[in-house]
């Protein structure tokens, strides 16, 4: 077997896997920019939103950060995959971008 990975045949953001006869690239996690294989623990570089934590690269929780993210009033952060969202509290709504009661 030719070990055609030896090339580097994949694009940015995946990974060569060599098989019998052939290969194939498969996409990083999608915490990684670059990897040398499967999962959050393979990564050349955490992506933006994570960070480098026992050898994987995990989500920041920006919500949980002292630097409050959501700045507005009746607004609540929810912590997404490597971001976040700011949304309006329970009994408001987005109106004209602020939070009216409802």
């Amino acid at each position: 077997d030719l070990d055609e990975c030896a090339s580097s045949p994949c694009k940015d953001r995946q990974y060569c896997l060599n098989t019998d006869g052939s290969f194939s690239c498969k996409a990083c996690d999608a915490s990684c920019i670059g990897c040398t294989g499967e999962g959050s623990d393979k990564c050349e570089a955490c992506a933006s939103g994570y960070i480098k934590e026992d050898e994987k690269c995990t989500d920041i929780d920006e919500c949980s950060l002292p630097e409050q993210v959501c700045l507005k009033e009746n607004q609540d952060c929810v912590n997404t995959s490597g971001s976040y969202k700011c949304v309006c509290s329970e009994g408001f709504e987005d109106k004209d971008g602020a939070c009216v009661q409802t």
